[in-house]
């Protein structure tokens, strides 16, 4: 017998998925065994929000989308945040809800609201289920999330569907659509062509894109072959080596790597624009260089943010674009020959080196940095801490420094940190979280505990909002409603069967660190910091 169940869980699984994550309730049964049997792991969490960044880290693992269960309701509800925020961090997420089937819905209303209606605005699709067309649904729906820029599709499923026999006919694999690239031509290519060509002074901006695209070979190359110094978004860590001399990190957030990064950019003579999407970027970068500036947009879809203006488009993945462009330039034509950019690197590494005396977030960041090996995967929740680890954290490839830049929503370092690990199954994990955000997903330690998974938990204890302190004060307003009390977050480690402890000076987090790396179990590193320990941090 073939359910409609199946033939959705059937699909999810020939597109490569093996886990999904969600709370069950009695309208998706039929689904959660489906899923099992298939091959799909169902992963229990304490809240959809969580069960949404796991199915994240995942996807960052394995590179299939993230599959989301959630019931009726308050099931679909929940999940509200973490699906908006697959949509604006270009994330594949496959969201499944239950639903009563149409007619009961006329009459019986208990739970009961138009889902599809609510999550539209942040779904790149929404479909109804039927039987008959489970197969052509399932089809678009993986389509869809894995196209252009990826982001989440919804299904709802009527219990009947996902319980009742059907007799369709669907293939068992999932046909996904060519990725073939088309032909690069146009008076846009000529005038990059020549842009480039003649550059004396050229500068790259990666993102989002170019990660999704796997471009971070073709864009090592064609940096090293022309000495281009690189900035990425804060997700385009990575795209280059950061440990390179051309590598300038990332950027979008900090007030003070702008102040160095933004002057060198407004002396270059052809900005290229590499996959670069500036959702990441906070208001600043709203028109950061001049209008009559030289930019070369590298785009797989259609900008419509007016953020910036730009003198040429190719609508091309980046690596084609990439190749045309070098082609049109002379490998010895010399790049920045005053040697601006090595100047600001060294800037860059002056203006986030660790506290020079005492205590404090600076110096945890370089340190972990130090401990933890080349290939760690690092998270980082939204906050003040995240704005500095971004800077100082430097990521050898892309997909180690995950994080939600474009939403930037509190309560995901810890389930993304998670859901790479459950994934992945090597490298080792750190997740960098705030003791606000902490408190958020506290739930979900029983999860990790559950999962026995080596998760590395950092957490930055200064018992404030402190952006959003920075922000009042800088503002000249009262402090309101950031200040709360101190968690003894080392005992709620233990009491969800963890390691935790508090660390205080460098040989104790040294040491705590090491000996997490060694640990089967989960480690929370609750590490004290004072109050106003981000000033002119970042």
């Amino acid at each position: 017998m073939t359910t409609g169940a199946d033939i959705i869980a059937q699909k999810l699984h020939a597109a490569g998925c093996r886990h999904a994550f969600g709370i069950p309730g009695g309208e998706v049964l039929a689904l959660m065994q489906a899923l099992d049997e298939a091959g799909l792991k169902f992963v229990l969490v304490k809240h959809e929000n969580a069960g949404g960044f796991m199915a994240e880290g995942g996807w960052h693992a394995d590179g299939a989308p993230g599959v989301l269960l959630a019931t009726l309701g308050p099931g679909a509800a929940n999940a509200i945040n973490v699906v908006a925020n697959a949509w604006q961090d270009r994330v594949p997420l496959i969201f499944l809800t239950g639903c009563v089937d149409q007619g009961e819905a006329e009459s019986y209303t208990h739970q009961v609201f138009d889902h599809q209606q609510l999550l539209r605005p942040v779904v790149k699709a929404s479909f109804s289920a039927r039987h008959g067309a489970l197969d052509a649904i399932m089809e678009k729906a993986l389509a869809i999330a894995l196209d252009g820029q990826p982001g989440p599709v919804h299904i709802d499923v009527p219990i009947k569907v996902a319980e009742a026999e059907t007799t369709e006919t669907w293939s068992k694999t999932f046909q996904s659509a060519p990725t073939g690239t088309a032909p690069i031509a146009g008076t846009d290519l000529d005038t990059a062509l020549e842009l480039f060509a003649k550059a004396e002074r050229p500068i790259a901006i990666a993102g989002v894109d170019a990660v999704n695209e796997a471009a971070s070979a073709a864009i090592t190359d064609f940096c090293l072959k022309h000495r281009v110094p690189l900035v990425t978004s804060y997700k385009g860590k990575g795209l280059l080596d950061e440990n390179h001399a051309l590598a300038l990190g990332g950027a979008g957030l900090s007030p003070k790597a702008d102040g160095h990064l933004l002057p060198l950019i407004n002396k270059s003579d052809c900005i290229l624009l590499l996959g670069y999407d500036p959702i990441e970027m906070r208001i600043n970068w709203r028109n950061p260089w001049a209008e009559e500036a030289k930019v070369i947009d590298v785009t797989p879809v259609l900008r419509t943010h007016g953020m910036h203006s730009v003198t040429a488009t190719l609508r091309s993945a980046v690596a084609p674009a990439l190749e045309k462009l070098s082609e049109a330039r002379d490998p010895d034509k010399p790049s920045w020959p005053d040697g601006e950019p090595a100047q600001v690197r060294e800037d860059l590494d002056r203006a986030f080196a660790p506290e020079p005396t005492g205590w404090g977030p600076g110096r945890i960041f370089h340190m972990l940095r130090e401990v933890m090996p080349a290939d760690t995967v690092a998270t980082a929740d939204s906050g003040a801490h995240r704005i500095l680890v971004s800077q100082i954290w430097r990521c050898p490839l892309p997909r180690q420094m995950l994080q939600s830049s474009a939403l930037c929503t509190m309560g995901c370092a810890v389930p993304l940190a998670m859901g790479h690990r459950l994934v992945d199954g090597q490298s080792p994990v750190i997740a960098f979280v705030g003791d606000a955000g902490l408190e958020m997903c506290l739930g979900e330690l029983s999860t990790l505990r559950d999962l026995k998974i080596p998760v590395i938990i950092c957490v930055l204890v200064d018992t404030s909002l402190s952006l959003i302190e920075l922000k009042q004060r800088s503002s000249q307003r009262p402090n309101v409603g950031v200040d709360f009390g101190e968690t003894d977050f080392p005992a709620v480690a233990k009491a969800y069967g963890g390691h935790g402890v508090w660390v205080e000076n460098d040989e104790t987090l040294r040491t705590e660190a090491e000996e997490a790396l060694r640990r089967d179990g989960f480690t929370l590193l609750a590490c004290r910091i004072s109050r106003r320990a981000y000033d002119g941090a970042f």
